[in-house]
């Protein structure tokens, strides 16, 4: 009777981590598209120039730059759970102050949110592995579903929410609020749980890898940094692009949606496919023409070919995303080295990808067009190519370790 109580119990904490995990997943991209989908609001309410208002994007990322490699160690000092629990106490923190008075609360709540996404990405994956060590490609899949639904669900309701509901942006972003105290009740029992740390290893500690010194290194950076600038740049300005080319608001918000949607299924298939080839230089190459492809069926505002266009830019979103993650596997020798190779990607990539929404929107209030900038991101798509192809190369980067 005794071993079987004890089995109930260890059922339920299995099931109450996994709930908790998909709610965190929840949270890592609903506050940031929902800002997305309401930047032509926001910007027209604060009187913001377009430069200005893609620091409301830019920020996530910068957070993302500085803080990503910092969460290991903070983790190591007061254990896992602490620190997420943390950071989605800095994601429901940031999520309310964004939306009180003005550009300035905007920001600094802007920036909170940030941080805490940023603890969320690197450490959600490790406490997979460690709760769920026979369960962790089912696991993370859930979890990258809550993720991605709920960033699609951000994008599409949040402009009905402003409008039909009449919450007003502030409170259509507010209302996200709701996920995240969730998050926080379903995960606040895991904080009794014996604390969990990264392992410490005082060799593994001081080693590194010189992996500025890899060409191939370089190039899985820069098809980082530049697929996110491309993500992250139309889901800050999508719906202003397609409002300037005729759409309503709430099509240009379920458009943002579609593009959101799409890239669900994509990133589950694309890491099958690509563990399968010998190498992923096809793969790669698709993922960047259909960024082309769907950049020029933006620019047509034709009714049909736009959501056509939504949904290959998503694809070709999830797509690079999950060839980034695959290729910081398939190109290094060891699991040490996937972790540096993971770190300077995330890092270098994101503060590449955090200039994308400002130069975008720095570019249209000189132009006075969206044209010109979206032909920035052609050239951009072509750089992609350039840097997936070599990436995808069957090949390892050899760097010797230092001790």
């Amino acid at each position: 009777m005794q071993t079987l109580d004890k089995q109930n119990r260890s059922y339920k904490a299995y099931w109450a981590m996994f709930i908790a995990i998909l709610l965190v997943g929840a949270n890592l991209r609903a506050p940031i598209t929902s800002a997305g989908a309401l930047i032509t609001m926001i910007r027209e309410d604060l009187m913001m120039t377009h430069s200005l208002a893609g620091m409301v994007t830019t920020l996530p990322l910068l957070a993302f730059a500085l803080l990503s490699p910092f969460a290991p160690k903070i983790s190591r000092r007061i254990g896992m759970e602490w620190t997420i629990f943390f950071a989605l106490l800095a994601i429901l923190i940031g999520v309310v102050i964004r939306s009180l008075f003005g550009v300035t609360t905007l920001f600094v709540g802007t920036l909170f949110i940030g941080l805490g996404i940023a603890i969320g990405n690197v450490l959600s994956p490790v406490i997979i592995q460690l709760h769920f060590p026979f369960r962790v490609g089912i696991v993370m899949g859930f979890y990258a579903i809550a993720m991605n639904i709920f960033g699609a669900l951000g994008s599409g309701v949040s402009i009905p929410l402003a409008n039909n509901f009449s919450f007003g942006w502030k409170g259509a972003l507010s209302s996200w609020v709701i996920i995240a105290i969730l998050a926080i009740i379903f995960w606040f029992p895991q904080l009794q749980r014996t604390r969990e740390s990264l392992p410490t290893d005082e060799k593994a500690e001081k080693r590194s890898f010189k992996l500025w010194r890899s060409k191939l290194a370089w190039f899985i950076t820069i098809f980082m940094g530049l697929q996110s600038l491309m993500y992250y740049t139309f889901i800050t300005w999508l719906p202003d692009i397609l409002t300037a080319k005729g759409f309503a608001i709430q099509t240009a918000g379920w458009m943002l949606f579609l593009m959101q949607l799409a890239l669900i299924p994509v990133t589950f298939i694309v890491p099958i496919i690509a563990e399968k080839m010998t190498d992923q230089k096809l793969l790669s190459a698709i993922t960047a023409s259909f960024f082309i492809v769907s950049i020029f069926g933006i620019m047509s505002g034709n009714s049909i070919l736009v959501p056509i266009a939504a949904m290959m830019f998503g694809m070709a979103s999830g797509s690079s995303f999950s060839l980034c993650m695959m290729f910081f596997n398939l190109r290094t020798i060891n699991g040490e080295q996937a972790a540096e190779m993971s770190g300077m990607a995330q890092s270098i990539g994101y503060l590449l990808a955090a200039i994308g929404p400002t130069l975008f929107g720095a570019m249209h209030d000189i132009y006075g067009s969206w044209n010109i900038p979206l032909v920035l991101l052609v050239a951009i798509s072509i750089i992609i190519l350039f840097t997936a192809t070599i990436s995808g190369g069957n090949q390892k980067i050899l760097i010797k370790q230092i001790e």
